[in-house]
């Protein structure tokens, strides 16, 4: 953490980087806007979390344009991408890869080598994540947190950046598997795709059923993003701030100080992690709005998508038809509460 005595206005260097960073932003959601119409939100919150070097979980029904938004993605940042399309017959050497037994030209004398698989790039797309089976799934458990893969006993680094934008069905749909609660742990955010008002479904059928189609060129490079998440983990935030995030997370566990439908509703909380995605994504949004420190409106802005998909609802929350959303709208108007009271204006 940044000492408080840098908790200041920033220099006119510092004006610069913060003024290019959010150049670099723009210039990445125009040239994907080209393609996709609607869910800014989304497309906020994809780009975020990727500059926070986190991965991202989409979710909407079929026909919504998360697979597009991805598409669209890899083709502005130039990076190497891959895709897997997730089936109930996936196997998880077909996604980490797999070590093979081949012979030299002369086929004299053979060895083992590794074939790497479509994880082995920069962006990953997996699409449709919660159509194989968990066995399948947790083949990403090690390669979204360590950045690596492991083999037959052996560790096979990836590259860096490495991001895994993975989409998914509603679990209600058929044929689906809900991913498990570690998996989940490790996507920073977790974004609901909205379907479309009258206004962006009518740009849609404009833009798709012409015989032109916008022609995108990369403007970020891998290099260029690594800078930005350098440069935004070097917002500084003051101690009563991350105080008021580390209240969120606990106030989301049964047991601890936290609202009442937590206690009723809630069977497990979120972990660490999403405190860190709380303070890395609000560092972000901070430069985006032009302010070099976080305030705990920045904590609020992220909260949702950091800590929906981290909060497991016991049966009476279930029967009740409770979505994670309220309990996390619950726990923040609950700290803010709290918060006011320990730090009156």
């Amino acid at each position: 953490m940044i000492n408080n005595s840098t908790v200041t206005s920033p220099a006119s260097s510092n004006t610069d980087e913060a003024q290019l960073f959010r150049t670099r932003f723009s210039r990445v959601r125009d040239e994907v806007h080209k393609v996709i119409v609607g869910n800014d939100a989304v497309l906020d919150g994809v780009l975020i979390a990727l500059v926070a070097g986190g991965h991202v979980l989409l979710e909407g029904v079929p026909g919504l344009g998360k697979t597009l938004l991805v598409r669209t993605l890899a083709q502005v940042l130039d990076l190497q991408f891959s895709r897997i399309q997730f089936t109930p017959d996936l196997m998880p050497a077909d996604v980490t890869g797999t070590t093979l037994l081949v012979e030299d030209a002369e086929g004299k004398s053979r060895r083992f080598q590794f074939a790497p698989g479509p994880l082995f790039s920069n962006l990953v797309l997996a699409d449709e994540i919660n159509r194989a089976t968990p066995k399948t799934q947790s083949a990403l458990l090690e390669a979204m947190q360590e950045q690596s893969v492991t083999v037959s006993g052996v560790t096979h680094h990836l590259g860096s950046p490495f991001f895994v934008l993975a989409t998914q069905n509603p679990i209600e749909m058929e044929g689906t598997y809900p991913l498990p609660e570690a998996q989940l742990d490790r996507f920073m955010f977790k974004l609901k795709f909205e379907r479309p008002n009258v206004t962006d479904l009518t740009s849609i059928i404009n833009r798709t059923t012409a015989n032109r189609t916008a022609a995108l060129e990369p403007v970020l490079s891998g290099t260029e993003l690594l800078e930005m998440r350098e440069y935004a983990r070097q917002v500084p935030i003051a101690p009563h701030v991350a105080a008021f995030a580390a209240q969120v997370i606990i106030a989301s566990q049964p047991g601890g100080p936290s609202p009442e439908s937590v206690t009723r509703f809630v069977r497990y909380g979120s972990s660490p992690r999403g405190a860190q995605a709380l303070v890395l994504c609000a560092k972000i949004r901070a430069l985006l709005d032009g302010r070099y420190g976080v305030s705990q409106e920045d904590i609020r802005a992220v909260a949702t998508p950091s800590l929906r998909h981290r909060i497991v609802l016991n049966f009476e929350g279930i029967a009740e038809g409770i979505t994670t959303d309220r309990i996390v709208e619950d726990v923040v108007k609950y700290v803010s509460i709290q918060s006011a009271a320990k730090y009156p204006g």
